[in-house]
């Protein structure tokens, strides 16, 4: 995919009054038409995969719903920025799915940001009166139901400096596991991480610790992307991680600083950034999976933080995700599968360090990544990234790895996507050739030849679906439609219901070709009571009256 060439220009008037924005004067939020905006827009980003015309109506609902929230917003430049957003968003339905995406993941970024402030300024005003602020600030970070209740514990005690600080390290962590999904190849993954972690940026920008990190620096590698100067995007990708890495460390450092702090102390507005560190539940859905995919993680000790949960609770997040996508590839939900699979990589990148200094983690991002630029996905490709990751985490801990996982992994690596397509669909077609000679030899008049052919066909039943309906789901999946991406599941590899209905084939093929094979028996006099004369008559018959 070639990255839509406008949205960093897009972006650059809104990038420059987030470097110099302040917060506005103390006030809440509509919270109603807040939420409305959001599920519009999550709902925007995940019908744009399959229809430009169903986006279309989830931005104009989210237009609507913006009019009542526009109000409310008190930093004038942040609502400026989303509004801008989301009429570039509008602007790019006729471009690529990718281009529209990445304008709702950056004015879901400022949504986040604006929420933030505001509600850490009405907190240092009157701690007791935020509680409904503090829930929806929970669900858009993401937060566990642990994490949510230290985030109202915190601010009820008047701990504003930590709520920041929770809020601060979580956007951290969502920067840096979209750079790690980021690779400097011009593709639609690679784009819209990169513009997750940018929409990510504006949250924690201000944050005490990020150094030199500009949102400039992030769209000039977007701009690198579109233009596919990948030696350029590498390098910019290498500063980005680094200077990520630097504020995270940072973070971990002012956690002891932040501990105890003075409740009469609120934490001044220009300098409250964004974003929570504890783990994050993924949202229900793939669009809001999109636009937070980075925070699907459980809260391993990312970036040697305060959390010592080990590495099977770290690995938990990436199991989740993962977990999604074995389901939405059940059915053949494609564009749900990829969602998933990117917040399984950003979970992965949220893990402790041991894992991801292992030898076998980059492989595993490698896979990841590549897994979301494939089409046809199936259950058993997913199948043999949840084996990959049990094998990583397993050597972590120091126990011998599955060679069962090793093989699936390597097979699903090289034998996946349009080559397994091309070859399924190859060998129903050669299957049809031995059916044909077999009534070209015989003809179709004998009975017991009928069976013995019909009972052929029964066995080659999960072969033939699998070639026909294999195909026109990984055409339906990669044209976005929706009933033929739907044929795959009529192939008997797809699910554990075609089990029954192979063993049932089975069992009709295996009946009708032993009547048909025992009727020629007799017919030759091979078994059955015969006499002499009855023998030589049939050893008299033409072959062709015989059979």
């Amino acid at each position: 995919m070639g990255g839509p060439r406008g949205w960093p220009k897009a972006f650059a008037p809104v990038a420059g009054p987030l470097l110099l924005a302040v917060l506005g004067t103390a006030g809440a939020q509509d919270l109603g038409a807040y939420n409305a905006v959001a599920r519009s827009l999550d709902a925007a980003y995940e019908a744009r995969n399959t229809s430009a015309a169903a986006a279309l109506t989830q931005l104009d609902r989210a237009s609507e719903a913006m009019k009542q929230l526009d109000p409310t917003l008190r930093n004038r430049q942040i609502a400026g920025g989303i509004s801008d957003a989301l009429t570039g968003a509008r602007a790019a339905l006729a471009r690529t799915p990718a281009e529209v995406q990445a304008q709702i993941l950056l004015a879901r970024g400022l949504m986040r940001r604006a929420l933030q402030d505001q509600t850490l300024t009405l907190l240092a005003g009157a701690s007791a009166n935020g509680d409904a602020q503090l829930r929806v600030l929970a669900r858009e970070f993401g937060l566990s139901a642990a994490g949510a209740q230290a985030l109202t514990a915190d601010a009820r005690a008047g701990r504003l400096e930590r709520v920041a600080w929770r809020l601060q390290r979580s956007a951290a962590q969502n920067v840096s596991a979209a750079l790690a999904a980021a690779r400097p190849v011009r593709s639609g993954a690679a784009y819209l991480n990169l513009a997750r972690a940018t929409g990510w940026f504006t949250v924690v920008q201000n944050a005490q610790g990020v150094g030199t990190l500009t949102v400039t620096q992030f769209t000039d590698a977007l701009g690198q992307l579109t233009a596919g100067d990948t030696a350029a995007l590498g390098q910019s990708l290498t500063a980005l991680r680094s200077g990520t890495a630097s504020l995270n460390r940072s973070l971990v450092t002012a956690a002891s600083t932040v501990s105890t702090p003075p409740p009469s102390t609120p934490l001044p507005p220009p300098a409250t950034p964004a974003a929570d560190p504890d783990p994050v539940d993924p949202a229900p859905t793939p669009a809001a999976q999109g636009s937070q995919g980075t925070q699907t993680g459980q809260n391993g000790a990312a970036l040697g933080g305060a959390a010592q949960s080990g590495t099977a609770q770290g690995m938990d997040g990436v199991y989740g995700a993962l977990g999604r996508a074995l389901n939405a590839a059940s059915h053949a939900d494609g564009p749900t599968v990829r969602t998933a699979l990117s917040a399984a990589n950003s979970a992965l990148a949220r893990t402790p360090e041991a894992v991801r200094s292992d030898s076998g983690y980059s492989d595993l991002v490698q896979d990841l990544t590549a897994a979301q630029d494939r089409q046809a996905l199936r259950p058993t490709d997913i199948q043999a990234l949840i084996g990959e990751v049990g094998n990583l985490e397993r050597r972590v801990a120091g126990e011998p790895v599955s060679a069962l996982n090793a093989a699936s992994a390597g097979v699903a690596r090289s034998f996946g996507g349009w080559l397994r397509v091309g070859i399924f669909a190859l060998l129903a077609l050669l299957a049809f050739v031995p059916l044909y000679l077999l009534n070209l030899a015989f003809g179709g008049r004998n009975t017991y030849w009928r069976a013995i052919a019909g009972g052929l066909v029964l066995l080659l039943l999960p072969l033939l679906l699998e070639g026909l309906m294999g195909l026109l789901g990984a055409i339906g999946d990669a044209a976005g439609v929706g009933f033929l991406r739907s044929a795959t599941n009529f192939t008997l590899t797809q699910g554990a219901y075609g089990l029954p209905l192979w063993a049932l084939t089975s069992a009709l093929a295996i009946g009708l070709t032993a009547f048909g094979f025992r009727g020629l028996c007799e017919q030759f006099g091979l078994i059955g009571k015969h006499t002499v004369a009855e023998n030589a008559t049939h050893q008299s018959l033409d072959w062709d009256e015989e059979v």
